[in-house]
C-alpha cells in the first residue's frame, strides 16, 4: 500500500472551476442524481453506480467532466499502444482502498498527472482523455476483474517479449490422387503389450499429475466476481479500429472482450455521455454486446445528438485551451440548454507534460515487472551511462533463483548497439547492432573480449564491397562466410599453427609474433557460364607445404571431379617471385577436361595466377585477425 498522503496534496493553484460548481454543473448533478434514483428503484440488486465522485478539492463532479481529451505533442501518443505504455510506465499503481466498492473520489488527469500516481479509475481516465484526444473512439469502464489484474501481479504470466509468434499451418497437398505408400508393418503383440505397461504406469502419474496441479494452482480468491476495477474500452470504427478491445491500464496490454480476466461491467463513459450496462455479466464479459445504441443492452444517461463532432484533427476553436476541449461542451442532456458550451478555467494537461518529463517517465528511476519465471526492468533513455533502457532475465525456477538468460536493450549508443544477450549457462554473449557501424557490423557473439577465444561476427554484407556476411574465428582456426559475389566465393576457411614458444616466452605481443598460416580453403557456388572442368568448386592453399590443390565442379551425369595439384619441387631450393613447373611436381586428374588443360603453357600460367592469389589471401587473412 502507497506511503502517499493525497490529503496533503497542494490545491491552492488549481482555477475556481475545481473549487466549485457552475450552475449548469449543480443542474447536470441534479439530473445525475436522478438518474441514479431511477436506476436504484429499477434495479434495486445492483451496486451503486459510480457516477459523481468527488475531486481533489473535494467537490462533486459528474464522471464525464473528468475525461479530458488531450493530444500531447509526441508521435507515440498518436496511437493506441503508445499512449497505453506511456501511462502505465509514467504512474505508480495504487490499490483501491476497498478492493469491492468504487473510490469515493476521482482526482482529475491534471493531478495525476502532476504526482504520477493513482488507482485503476485514476489510470483509466487519464489514457481514455489520451485516446479520445488521438481520436479513438474510447471509454473508461467501471467493471469486476480477477485479484491478478486487479492487484497488477503478472506472476503467473509468460513476459509478453518471451511469446511466440503463432505458427502457420502448413497447406495440406490437394492432390487426392498421389500415391498413398503403405505404412511401416508393426507387431500386434508389441503395440499389446505396450497397451498394457501404459495401463499399469497411468494410475500412479495420474496421482503424480494431480499433486503436482495442486501445487501449481493459486488458491480461489474468496473475493472472486467482487473486486472492483476500471480499464478502457475502444470501439471499432474511428483511427480504422477493426474490432471491439479492452486496454488494462496498469500493463497496457491488449485484451479481448472475451478474455477471462473481465468478469463484468457495471457502466462506462467517456466525455460525452454516461452508460449503464443492462445484460447479464454471469458468464463475465464474453457475451455482452457492445451496441452502445441498443437501449435494451445499454441505458444510456442523456440522450445523443446525430450531429457529427469534431474530429481531434481539426483546429479547435478560438476561445479553448490548444488541443483540450472543455468536457462540460459535449454533454447533451434532456434540456435545450445543455447544447450551449459551459465554459470554465482548466488546465492543459500539454503544459504540465514537457518533454523530459515523457521521456523520463519513471518517477522511481526505474520499473520492475515480475512475471512466471522472468523479470523485466525498465529505465529511462539516459539514465544509464551504457544507454541501457530494459533488462529481461529468464529464470529456470518460479522463485527466479537460477538465471538462464539476460536479454538487454539499448538506445542512443555510439556504437549502435541495441541488444544484448547472454546465457547464463554457456556464458556466451551475443550484440546486435543497428545499420552504420563502422565495420558495418550486425552482430557478434564471444565469451570472451580477449582475442583469439571464440568470436562470431556478422555483417550487414550488402554494404561490404567483398559480401562478407559471417565470420568465426578462434586460436586455431577462421571460418568466413560470403553472398551474392560475382566470383562466386561463398566460404573460406583458414587454419593456424601455433606461434613461436621463444618469442612468446619473451614477451612479444601478438601482433609481432602472428599465427602461421597453414592451410586456406575456398569453395565457390556453381558458375552456370563456365564449362564444369573450368569452373572450380574448391581450391585449397597448403602454405606451410607449398601445396596448392584445385578440384573442379562436376557436371550432371558425372561422378568424379576433375583434380589439379601443384607441388612443391622436392631438392630444390625455392626463390621468390620464381616458379618451376614439371611435369614430376604436377598431378592431374582431368577425365571430362578438354585438350587445352593439358597443356604446360596453360598450367604454368595458371600456377602464376595462383601464386599472386596466395599472397593476396595471406594479406587479407592478417587484416581480417586485426578486424577481429
Amino acid at each position: 500500500i502507497s506511503d502517499f498522503d493525497w490529503s496533503s496534496i497542494d490545491t491552492s493553484h488549481l482555477p475556481s472551476s475545481y473549487k466549485t460548481n457552475s450552475q449548469q454543473e449543480k443542474e447536470l448533478l441534479q439530473l445525475a442524481d436522478h438518474f441514479l434514483q431511477q436506476y436504484t428503484h429499477l434495479c434495486p440488486d445492483r451496486k451503486p453506480l459510480f457516477i459523481h465522485p468527488l475531486n481533489e478539492c473535494g467537490v462533486q463532479k459528474f464522471v464525464s467532466t473528468t475525461v479530458r481529451p488531450t493530444l500531447l505533442p509526441f508521435p507515440d501518443l498518436y496511437y493506441w499502444p503508445g499512449c497505453a505504455s506511456f501511462v502505465c510506465d509514467y504512474l505508480i499503481m495504487e490499490p483501491l482502498k476497498c478492493p469491492i466498492t468504487p473510490p469515493s473520489s476521482l482526482y482529475s488527469p491534471t493531478t495525476i498527472l502532476k504526482y504520477q500516481r493513482g488507482n485503476c479509475f485514476d489510470f483509466s481516465v487519464l489514457l481514455c482523455s489520451l485516446l479520445i484526444g488521438a481520436g479513438y473512439d474510447a471509454y473508461c469502464v467501471h467493471g469486476y476483474a480477477t485479484l491478478e489484474m486487479c492487484s497488477l501481479d503478472q506472476t503467473q504470466e509468460l513476459c509478453p517479449l518471451l511469446r511466440k509468434p503463432p505458427e502457420v499451418p502448413e497447406e495440406e497437398d490437394p492432390n487426392k490422387y498421389r500415391i498413398k505408400y503403405p505404412l511401416e508393418p508393426q507387431s500386434k503383440f508389441e503395440l499389446q503389450q505396450k497397451a498394457k505397461e501404459k495401463e499399469e504406469t497411468e494410475p500412479v502419474q495420474e496421482e503424480e499429475i494431480e499433486e503436482e496441479v495442486e501445487v501449481a494452482m493459486p488458491k480461489r480468491d474468496p473475493l472472486h466476481g467482487l473486486r472492483v476495477h476500471a480499464w478502457v474500452l475502444v470501439l471499432p470504427g474511428k483511427r480504422k479500429v477493426p474490432e471491439t478491445f479492452f486496454i488494462n491500464p496498469f500493463t497496457g496490454n491488449h485484451h479481448s472482450t472475451t478474455d477471462e480476466c473481465f468478469l463484468g461491467i457495471e457502466s462506462i463513459w467517456n466525455h460525452r455521455n454516461y452508460w449503464v450496462n443492462m445484460q447479464d455479466c454471469s458468464k463475465g464479459c464474453k457475451d455482452l454486446s457492445f451496441d452502445l445504441s441498443d437501449s435494451i443492452c445499454w441505458e444510456i444517461m442523456f440522450s445523443e445528438s446525430h450531429e457529427p463532432s469534431q474530429s481531434p484533427t481539426e483546429s479547435p476553436k478560438k476561445d479553448t485551451d490548444d488541443t483540450v476541449s472543455d468536457p462540460s461542451d459535449a454533454l447533451e442532456p434532456w434540456g435545450p440548454e445543455w447544447n450551449q458550451c459551459v465554459h470554465r478555467p482548466s488546465i492543459c494537461l500539454t503544459s504540465l507534460l514537457s518533454t523530459a518529463e515523457y521521456e523520463n517517465p519513471f518517477s522511481q528511476g526505474k520499473k520492475v515487472i515480475l512475471y512466471d519465471k522472468a523479470k523485466l526492468e525498465k529505465w529511462a533513455a539516459y539514465a544509464n551511462g551504457d544507454g541501457l533502457v530494459e533488462r529481461l532475465t529468464v529464470y529456470a525456477d518460479t522463485e527466479r533463483t537460477e538465471e538462464l538468460e539476460v536479454k538487454e536493450w539499448f538506445k542512443h549508443r555510439e556504437d549502435l548497439l541495441y541488444l544484448r544477450e547472454v546465457n547464463k549457462q554457456t556464458e556466451l554473449i551475443t550484440d546486435h547492432f543497428r545499420p552504420g557501424h563502422p565495420l558495418l557490423l550486425k552482430a557478434h557473439s564471444y565469451t570472451s573480449l580477449e582475442p583469439e577465444t571464440g568470436h562470431t561476427v556478422e555483417f550487414y554484407h550488402t554494404a561490404r564491397v567483398d559480401g562478407l556476411w559471417k565470420r568465426f574465428e578462434n586460436a586455431t582456426e577462421m571460418t568466413e562466410y560470403f553472398m551474392g559475389r560475382e566470383d562466386f566465393l561463398h566460404m573460406r576457411h583458414i587454419e593456424f599453427g601455433e606461434r613461436e614458444k621463444e618469442m612468446e616466452n619473451a614477451g612479444i605481443t601478438a601482433d609481432a609474433n602472428p599465427r602461421p598460416i597453414v592451410q586456406i580453403k575456398e569453395y565457390f557456388h556453381r558458375n552456370p557460364e563456365k564449362p564444369a572442368d573450368e569452373d572450380i568448386e574448391e581450391r585449397v592453399f597448403m602454405v606451410i607445404d607449398d601445396i596448392i590443390q584445385l578440384t573442379y565442379h562436376l557436371e550432371l551425369h558425372d561422378t568424379i571431379a576433375s583434380k589439379v595439384v601443384f607441388c612443391r619441387v622436392i631438392g630444390r631450393e625455392k626463390k621468390e617471385d620464381e616458379i618451376f613447373l614439371s611435369r614430376e611436381n604436377t598431378v592431374k586428374y582431368e577425365p571430362w577436361s578438354s585438350e587445352k588443360h593439358k597443356n604446360m603453357l596453360h598450367l604454368y600460367d595458371l600456377l602464376w595466377e595462383l601464386r599472386a592469389e596466395q599472397k593476396e589471401l595471406k594479406h587479407h587473412v592478417r587484416d581480417a585477425e586485426a578486424e577481429v
